[in-house]
């Protein structure tokens, strides 16, 4: 059953359709009073940009609504059988089957695109030369590919295997302490396939820095920086002789900010941590973050593994972890 994009509160429909399909009305929730889902006209440009800025109506439109049936005018003596309908279909959850097919085309991209960035920086050329894609350039991508697939995999099974056993601790307290408790909306519809899915939405927002990290590659990646690079003159008239002002615009210098880790591991958990509230049922942060740490956990075990299995000498491979490893 569809959700609120605000509230969350369970609906039956989302939006009613006249005469045309492009004729439509959205549905106000009864709880909230707001529209049940106004995302059900944006556009994919518009889900784009709110996924990256981590809006929480997108993720509930995209994991719960997206597919729902709506309302057509002229056949409401139809009710009854179509929930009759429904209630005979139960048995084959057609929507959790477009999640796991969506996963399927989405996954396999998102892991392309992460194993590419990686060996865009394990591998770094001038910008003005050309890429040749000799065979052992390819052997060695494809190495990087085969691994970033296996720590992709690490982290998700490991956050699913948490999560479960988390919520499924979370439902025997509510049990115990009382018994007459009706779920949220949210945690009855809860299926293991949106722990993946919501990861992968989650990772857009990384992959998008990432990429243009890539694109625009740091100074430090090209050539050398600086021993000493002067600071702005506004800084000198804003905080006058401050050493510790100094000291923090010399940590944001090329060699000594590691962007691409940054934006990877601290950014990338923050967003993961994110998309897991929105489907956790808002459970505490303290619980995600801990979600995340394991994960990464389970991911840190297969980076050491595979990172003698990738090749190159003993500099790339620690590259490798310092990429791999939060």
């Amino acid at each position: 059953m569809p959700i609120c994009t605000t509230c969350t509160h369970s609906t039956e429909y989302l939006y009613t359709t006249y005469e045309s399909e492009y004729n439509l009305r959205l549905e106000q929730c009864s709880n909230c009073k707001a529209f049940v889902d106004p995302y059900v006209e944006f556009d994919a440009l518009t889900l784009f940009i709110d996924l990256i800025l981590l809006k929480p109506g997108v993720y509930r439109h995209l994991l719960y609504n997206r597919g729902t049936e709506p309302r057509k005018l002229g056949q409401g003596e139809q009710k009854e059988q179509e929930k009759a309908a429904k209630q005979e279909s139960s048995k084959y959850d057609a929507k959790e089957q477009r999640r796991w097919l969506l996963i399927a085309k989405l996954g396999p991209s998102l892991v392309f695109l992460d194993a590419f960035i990686r060996w865009s920086y394990l591998n770094p050329t001038s910008s003005s030369d050309p890429i040749i894609w000799t065979a052992d350039m390819l052997k060695a991508f494809g190495r990087i590919l085969a691994g970033t697939v296996a720590e992709t995999l690490a982290f998700h099974l490991g956050i699913m295997f948490v999560s479960y056993c988390l919520l499924k601790l979370v439902d025997w307290l509510q049990t115990w302490r009382t018994q007459s408790r009706t779920p949220s909306a949210v945690r009855q519809e809860f299926r293991l396939s949106l722990i993946p899915l919501t990861l992968f939405y989650s990772s857009l927002t990384k992959y998008f820095l990432l990429l243009l990290l890539t694109i625009w590659l740091p100074a430090s990646s090209s050539k050398p920086p600086p021993t000493s690079q002067p600071l702005p003159s506004w800084v000198d008239k804003v905080l006058p002789n401050n050493e510790l002002a100094y000291w923090a615009f010399q940590l944001l210098d090329d060699d000594k900010l590691d962007r691409e880790w940054l934006v990877r591991n601290v950014l990338g958990g923050m967003s993961a941590g994110f998309g897991l509230r929105v489907i956790l049922d808002d459970i505490q942060p303290i619980f995600t973050t801990s979600i995340i740490v394991l994960g990464w956990g389970a991911k840190t075990l297969v980076a050491n593994f595979v990172s003698g299995w990738i090749g190159g000498d003993q500099t790339f491979q620690e590259a490798w972890l310092a990429y791999s490893i939060p």
